[in-house]
């Protein structure tokens, strides 16, 4: 086990980036970390040093987060410091839809439909409050 760093100045910025991507989707899909260490046998005490930046991840227990998370195991290892989930989800895509019944597909370009008129809508809204546009 890899010992926890005393000192945030000697933490490793990708450890830290990597960190704060586990939490940020762990925290968006609502999910404790207990509930985390359950579902893949990775200790709580583990899971919250990884997410402080204070532990290195091995690839399996990446793998089995990102399996969890339903994200791929490149978004949490994306360069951009402002990666986007949905930039590496998109990529199996293709493969995906492959397999769905063409009643299926039409579904899901009917809310990729949706979801666009409604991000327009909510960026009008904040444009007309006179805030800025979020991506």
């Amino acid at each position: 086990m890899t010992p926890p760093l005393s000192d945030n100045r000697d933490r490793d910025p990708e450890l830290v980036r990597l960190g704060e991507r586990l939490k940020k989707t762990r925290d968006y899909l609502n999910m404790s970390q207990q509930f985390v260490s359950d579902s893949t046998g990775i200790p709580r005490s583990a899971i919250s040093d990884i997410e402080r930046g204070e532990r290195r991840v091995d690839s399996l227990e990446l793998k089995k987060l990102a399996r969890l998370y339903r994200q791929p195991v490149a978004y949490f290892l994306a360069e951009e410091k402002d990666a986007d989930a949905s930039e590496y989800s998109l990529a199996g895509l293709p493969r995906a839809l492959a397999q769905l019944t063409d009643g299926d597909a039409r579904t899901v370009l009917e809310f990729a439909e949706y979801l666009t008129l409604r991000r327009a809508a909510e960026r009008e809204d904040q444009n007309a409050e006179g805030g800025s546009p979020t991506a």
